[in-house]
């Protein structure tokens, strides 16, 4: 019994402390569409490594512009726990690019 308990609690352990290192990486942000003017606020996941204002910018300015919006301002990133409270705000722009 000890021999499969050893691996087994290792296993758990490697398995809760590797949790917090793939926390996803989420970014709000402000854009702009012209001709008409249209705006919206958002919310999208981005890579861990782009996990700043200044990272995300280039990453998220990008994915808009595939869709014809433009960038006008990453607001702040963030990680999991502050995604419930930006949903409402978001509304069809949550999670969407």
């Amino acid at each position: 019994m000890k021999r499969f308990l050893k691996p087994l609690l290792a296993a758990l352990a490697l398995s809760v402390l590797a949790g917090p290192l793939h926390a996803a990486c989420y970014a709000e942000y402000r854009a702009r569409m012209d001709n008409p003017l249209r705006l919206h606020y958002g919310v999208i996941e981005i890579r861990n490594s782009a996990c700043s204002v200044g990272a995300a910018t280039g990453e998220v300015a990008s994915r808009l512009a595939s869709q014809g919006w433009t960038l006008v301002q990453v607001q702040s990133v963030f990680q999991d726990d502050g995604l419930a409270a930006r949903r409402a705000d978001a509304g069809q722009y949550y999670l969407s690019f």
